[in-house]
């Protein structure tokens, strides 16, 4: 066919026409997919499949344009019309159309972009930009019994993450909800508050190792940074400061000095150490008795085969420390191992946050010196602002204690923002609102925490006592009930508190020693509402060791000095005492418990 009468049977039969007419539909339809569908929140597989329809309907319609023609009588086939006289060149229309649609299509094209931009900051703006999520490294080797190694070095590489003061950084206790291969990463990136996910894959054979990483912008699923290190043991140091400084750098946070000092630091120059220390670290996660006593074992290795290990010094002592809490040790026995581990590890590296919380929490809750207890825990959070559990301790052990609750409850809030997904750090934010005598905020973050898990008895009790305080009774007993159906701890028993709360009262105000102390300068006595935590408080100090009578005592010392100040005190005051000496009850319980048995066996 001559190439010239082919052109010009294509515009004899309107092809031309009918490729612009879809071209500008066929663009105006994409449009509205790729930047309106998204603000509908519709899936991104309807715009995809918008997309390719569009495409392969172009060919079709230019086939369907050759072949056949709109007349005034219907649709016929092109060779049975006689086209030049169908009517007059419409030309002009023709270029209407198009001018119309391109304008149309520009106009839609710059709106998307402003409403893509408007919803892009309106998003980061809840996400902070510098704020990132270090999700469990995959074990790929072909030993199960490397999972340590695994979620060692997520655990070194977020520790490391921590020390940047313009990153915040999500604690392990919330990431490690997401084990296993995430598949919904914006929806997790919400759920943890950061913008930036790491994920990342750990093959460890023999003495060689395999890290492999990559950042993602959870917001935009745009893939950020990725790499994969093959390497020896011995240089998994290096290994993990290049991955931290490649993260900051991506991220655009600023780096102090120190901070990067920080993240050059190798540890240990001892392989050997550095695995008996992942080891441990493993173990002491668990969060058992058990399984902090195999921490302590494999934290005693380490410091065996390099006696200048510091940061395993510091993990022996935050082992020690929190022994006592799950049950698995005396503190008189436990707490000196502690501080001695932790004095060591900063007489061998002061920069160590770890060893300056640990110390910390022992100032106030085992000697009750708060001054050198805030200065510790200042230096913990300016060496490591994200740890989250050291905001924890302080608000628990020492500003709870010294009546600075609004400080309490600031430091809670940010632990709370660093561990969202924490079971213990939700529920202290509860009682942190409870000593400041926010009953209701107290209510709401409690509910929250057991909608969270309900079987956590510990927010329950404090659900049910926070009910009470309020004056709600009815509901306090169901919640204390609730709560003995999901433990067998003595102090946490519901029928305790309902003693206290139904019967206890009348028959303690016939007690002159107790009956003198529940006045106030007035020689009012005290509201009803304030009795039972006021009975608990002081039935605990009388048979409790000596620091509960001194922690009691002063707070009577300050009731009869502010009589506006009574209910707060009194509620805080008892809190304290219960938290502090319920270490020690559960263990007495435990061994009177174990005797009876002996009795009968």
């Amino acid at each position: 066919m001559n190439p010239r009468s082919f052109f010009g049977e294509l515009k004899r039969r309107n092809v031309y026409k009918v490729a612009v007419a879809y071209a500008i539909v066929g663009w105006l339809l994409v449009q509205i997919a790729t930047q309106v569908f998204p603000f509908l929140e519709i899936p991104n597989w309807v715009v995809r499949l918008v997309i390719v329809l569009v495409a392969v309907g172009f060919p079709i319609a230019l086939v369907i344009a050759w072949a056949f023609e709109i007349t005034p009588e219907g649709i016929k086939r092109a060779k049975d019309v006689d086209l030049p006289a169908t009517g007059a060149s419409k030309k002009r229309i023709w270029i209407y159309i198009v001018v119309f649609g391109a304008a149309f299509s520009i106009g839609l094209f710059f709106i998307g972009r402003y409403t893509a931009r408007n919803s892009s900051s309106a998003s980061s703006s809840e996400l902070p930009a510098k704020s990132i999520a270090v999700l469990p490294f995959e074990n790929l080797s072909e030993e199960k019994g490397n999972a340590y190694f695994a979620e060692g070095i997520q655990d070194e590489i977020l520790t490391r993450l921590a020390k940047v003061a313009d990153l915040k950084v999500i604690s392990r206790t919330s990431t490690q909800h997401f084990k296993g291969t995430p598949e919904n990463l914006p929806q997790i990136a919400k759920q943890l508050g950061v913008a930036n996910i790491l994920e990342g894959s750990v093959q460890k054979s023999g003495d060689q190792v395999r890290v492999n990483v990559q950042l993602v912008n959870a917001l935009t699923d745009a893939h950020l940074w990725a790499e994969i290190y093959d390497r020896k043991l011995t240089d998994i140091f290096a290994v993990e400061s290049d991955i931290v400084k490649t993260i900051a750098d991506t991220l655009q946070a600023k780096l102090s000095g120190s901070e990067k000092t920080a993240m050059s630091k190798k540890p240990t120059a001892n392989p050997e150490a550095y695995e008996l220390y992942l080891k441990g670290k493993f173990f002491w996660n668990k969060r058992t008795a058990a399984d902090l006593r195999k921490s302590i074992e494999y934290f005693n290795q380490a410091v065996e085969k390099d006696p200048g290990y510091a940061l395993a010094y510091a993990a022996l002592a935050q082992s020690w420390k929190l022994l006592p809490a799950f049950n698995g040790g005396a503190p008189q026995d436990c707490f000196p191992q502690a501080e001695s581990a932790a004095k060591k590890a900063l007489a061998l590296d002061d920069t160590l946050s770890d060893a300056h919380a640990a110390l910390a929490s022992l100032k106030g809750l085992n000697g009750f010196d708060y001054p050198a207890a805030i200065t510790e825990y200042e230096r913990t959070l300016q060496l490591n602002p994200n740890d989250a559990t050291a905001r924890q301790w302080f608000a628990n052990d020492t500003l709870a204690n010294i009546g600075q609750t609004e400080r309490e409850v600031a430091e809670m809030k940010r632990a709370v923002e660093l561990d969202p997904l924490s079971l213990i750090i939700n529920t202290n934010l509860g009682w942190a609102y409870i000593h400041a005598g926010r009953l209701d905020d107290a209510v709401a973050q409690l509910r929250k925490t057991v909608e969270m898990d309900g079987s956590f008895y510990y927010a329950r009790y404090g659900l049910a006592l926070a009910l009470e305080l309020e004056g709600a009774i009815p509901e306090a007993i169901t919640e204390y009930q609730k709560t003995v159906s999901v433990t067998e701890d003595i102090l946490f028993h519901s029928e305790c508190w309902a003693v206290f709360t139904l019967r206890t009262v009348e028959k303690m105000k016939r007690n002159k020693s107790f009956n003198n102390c529940a006045r106030d300068e007035n020689n009012a006595t005290l509201p009803l509402t304030v009795w039972p935590s006021f009975i608990s408080a002081w039935v605990i100090a009388m048979k409790r060791s000596t620091g509960s009578k001194k922690v009691i005592g002063s707070a009577m010392a300050l009731t009869s000095d502010r009589s506006a100040s009574i209910r707060s005190s009194l509620r805080s005051t008892a809190i304290r005492v219960l938290k502090r000496s319920r270490r020690r009850s559960f263990r007495r319980g435990n061994l009177e418990k174990q005797r009876r048995r002996n009795e009968v066996g």
